[in-house]
């Protein structure tokens, strides 16, 4: 109608199911002018099972005969569309990911212009060569060294279950999916269900041949039903989420499924002495900030923390206050999102706790106004390394050599990533 801003658009990628019979449900995201309708479909367990039974056939046929090397061209190609600025399928993500996940347009498409380029063919057959000595042993058989002959099989179906925290991230399971010749089904979060879906329709127009190889469902978290009836069909399942949802899936897996799990993880920053003389220092706080921005530190490379080490041209605490000044200028360029009461809360909750530390006598320094939307937590003395409150909270703590991080860092083992 004349005057409705609200831009409409489908999720979900259905090969084999006629539209005719599915139920949609729509999802709401932005306000005003931002605003944006999400249709994601709503299937049956009887539809998730007969979608199970045409991807895996089509699998079969389509996608497992075809040579490695060709996979990697096809997503070669499918890549480059959604590197071209002039694409309509990338001019769609650039539309629509930053109304849908909140974050600043700029900072999505830089983001996703690096993240992209790390599926390009080279990459991609590094992928395959560093999990396969003879990447050959995904296509036929081949003689192994101690004798015999030997060859690799992925997974009839594989279902990626995703969150929703950073745009893309379906792309790496789906990539490595359609790197072992597995079809896959995958349910999309209810917080960003356009990507993987955009990705599905793309493939299939760059390759008609796996136009039926991939599929993207959407259903509530806990619905249990429909989870059961998707994981019965599956001989592998791949979950990403907190840890409580991970082990809420679990649950539902058969037991003769095999399950990998991706729970919750924390980064740490490590600053050496060497990159902090005059002429490294500045770019080395350059490339922090960004980090600490980038998608409001919601993924699993996010630092938390930077370790800083003394002896430097530049002290820990210099590097502190020029990580403050680059945070600065980074929210006029990256506006934060908005944040939720709960986010708003944390962050207030986060700085009210390093505020005691300081009156404590802990010698905790606070960099940043309370109404800038970011800050930096300075120690002079390095703690045991905790997760922050995210949307640019940051500690900054100086340590006599990076080696000694070591022993900070033990009790976050369990989810430490990088």
């Amino acid at each position: 109608p004349a005057g409705d801003t609200v831009m409409k658009v489908s999720a979900g990628y259905l090969p084999g199911l006629p539209a005719s019979e599915v139920r949609w449900q729509s999802l709401s995201f932005g306000t005003g002018a931002d605003r944006v309708e999400v249709a994601v479909p709503q299937l049956t367990p009887a539809q998730l099972r007969a979608l199970a039974a045409h991807v895996r056939e089509q699998g079969r046929s389509q996608l497992k005969p075809l040579p490695v090397s060709q996979i990697i061209a096809v997503i070669d190609r499918a890549i480059a569309r959604l590197l071209d600025a002039n694409d309509p399928c990338r001019q769609q993500l650039d539309a629509l990911l930053p109304r849908i996940s909140g974050f600043d347009a700029e900072m999505v498409r830089l983001g996703l212009n690096a993240y992209l380029k790390t599926f390009r063919a080279p990459q991609l057959q590094r992928f395959v060569a560093e999990d396969f000595a003879n990447p050959k042993l995904l296509d036929e058989f081949q003689p192994r060294t101690k004798g015999g002959m030997a060859r690799a099989f992925g997974p009839e179906l594989l279902v990626h279950v995703w969150a929703g925290n950073v745009p893309g991230l379906p792309l790496w399971s789906l990539v490595c999916g359609l790197l072992v010749k597995a079809p896959a089904i995958g349910k999309v979060a209810s917080a960003e269900p356009l990507f993987a879906s955009l990705f599905a329709r793309l493939l299939a127009e760059v390759e008609p041949r796996l136009a039926g190889v991939l599929a993207i469902v959407s259903f509530k978290g806990g619905d249990t039903p429909s989870e059961r009836a998707l994981f019965a069909e599956a001989d592998t399942v791949l979950a990403y989420g907190g840890n409580d949802t991970l082990t809420a899936l679990r649950q539902q897996v058969p037991v003769s499924t095999r399950f990998l799990p991706h729970g919750h993880k924390l980064s740490v920053g490590l600053v050496s002495a060497a990159a902090l003389d005059v002429g490294h220092a500045q770019s080395t706080a350059r490339a922090a900030a960004l980090d600490v921005v980038r998608y409001e530190q919601q993924g699993c490379y996010s630092p938390h923390t930077y370790y800083v080490a003394r002896g430097g041209r530049v002290t820990p605490r210099e590097f502190a206050q020029q990580l403050a000044g680059e945070l600065a200028a980074l929210q006029h360029k990256f506006a934060r999102r908005a944040l939720t009461l709960e986010e708003a809360a944390s962050v207030a909750g986060w700085r009210q706790g390093q505020e005691l530390k300081g009156f404590a006598g802990a010698g905790v320094e606070l960099l940043g106004d309370a109404g800038a939307s970011w800050c930096v937590a300075y120690a002079e003395q390095a703690s045991a390394f905790l997760p922050g409150a995210l949307n640019r909270t940051v500690q900054v703590q100086a340590v006599d050599r990076l080696a000694d991080t070591l022993p900070l860092l033990a009790a976050q083992r369990e989810v430490l990533q990088t």
